[in-house]
């Protein structure tokens, strides 16, 4: 009889599990901080909190006994008035994460590739290797820009797709219309990760009417601040959106994710205006830190600031921050060597 490991397909035992972020309990003991003095900068979370109106629609709504509807009618209804974008254009997932992982195992068998242009957010990775592909890591030039020649350099018949956020996480760079058409043209599908759209206005959805193999994801989890909820969409060809709605799991979107979305979208203006606050309060930071000497300060476009410390000191004070209260991401790889990413919360702290 065989042991239950032998059964495992091998590229699963030999996963490294995804690292994210951890409770405001878990930080608290961690840093040897009262709970209440933690303040949150390391995931990239909306301060504010998500519309007045959510709580008030999830504590009325009477029907959480039932399932969700496997067509998803209502949140794609909704999503087409949000995106602009036809309902037979649109899937919801719990997160766009799962979009992601939906896309990988639509389009890759083991032993195939995408090309994600480095850094980025690592989701792409992980979903890859959940599949049993290979993410290949095309480097960024020295401004973070993604290196159009660099990834054509790197198709190989077993290239399936090219994924990438815009602005790119952790960087806060945009990808623009032009390298966007020159990644389209190679006729891979090419995954416009748009989670923090809502901080920087420029989208590559206009393009979704010329290119059968763009995918355009965003996510309620920033602009709208309903990260603990799940909730994102992909914008994509009509086929693609049938065949992804055709094997999805049939209630991937839970009903309380379904209620909160709905009454976002029937809130954006205080939505928006908190947008507005975080844009303002990017802007303060920025300046603020650039005051700083012996750090480079990276320009963003969406709710973080990328910062470079001095050489050797990352890690020093990223722990100095912990201790304080203040949790923020540390990177410490041969991209990101001594790099730090802030979100931006409120003014006061």
């Amino acid at each position: 009889m065989p042991e239950i490991e032998e059964l495992l397909l091998p590229h699963i035992s030999r996963l490294k599990t995804y690292q994210g972020v951890s409770p405001s309990e878990t930080l608290a003991e961690e840093a040897g901080i009262p709970l209440e003095q933690v303040i949150r900068l390391n995931g990239n979370e909306n301060p504010y909190g998500p519309s007045p109106q959510v709580a008030e629609a999830l504590g009325s709504f009477r029907d959480y006994n039932h399932y969700p509807d496997p067509s998803q009618r209502r949140l794609r209804g909704a999503l087409s008035d949000y995106l602009g974008v036809a309902e037979e254009n649109i899937v919801a997932g719990n997160g766009s994460d799962e979009i992601i992982d939906l896309l990988m195992r639509m389009f890759l068998a083991p032993g195939d590739e995408i090309i994600i242009p480095v850094p980025t957010f690592g989701m792409y990775s992980f979903s890859a290797d959940v599949a049993g592909a290979q993410a290949v890591a095309v480097p960024r030039d020295d401004n973070f820009d993604i290196d159009i020649e660099a990834i054509r350099g790197a198709i190989t018949p077993r290239t399936k797709a090219i994924f990438f956020p815009t602005p790119n996480n952790p960087t806060g760079n945009v990808v623009t219309e032009a390298q966007a058409r020159a990644l389209l043209d190679t006729g891979l599908l090419v995954v416009s990760d748009e989670a923090y759209y809502d901080f920087c206005g420029q989208t590559l959805k206009p393009l979704l009417s010329e290119y059968r193999n763009l995918v355009v994801l965003r996510t309620f989890s920033k602009w709208a601040g309903l990260a603990g909820l799940r909730i994102g969409a992909g914008a994509m060809d009509a086929e693609l959106a049938a065949t992804m709605m055709g094997m999805k799991p049939p209630y991937n979107v839970n009903l309380a994710a379904e209620v909160a979305l709905l009454a976002s979208l029937s809130d954006t203006g205080i939505l928006l205006d908190r947008v507005d606050a975080i844009v303002k309060e990017r802007g303060r930071m920025y300046r603020l830190l650039c005051e700083i000497p012996g750090i480079t300060v990276w320009p963003s476009q969406a709710n973080f600031i990328l910062c470079k410390m001095p050489d050797g000191r990352g890690l020093e004070v990223y722990e100095a921050m912990c201790r304080r209260g203040v949790f923020l991401r540390y990177f410490d790889n041969d991209l990101l060597r001594d790099y730090i990413r802030s979100s931006v919360g409120k003014p006061e702290g």
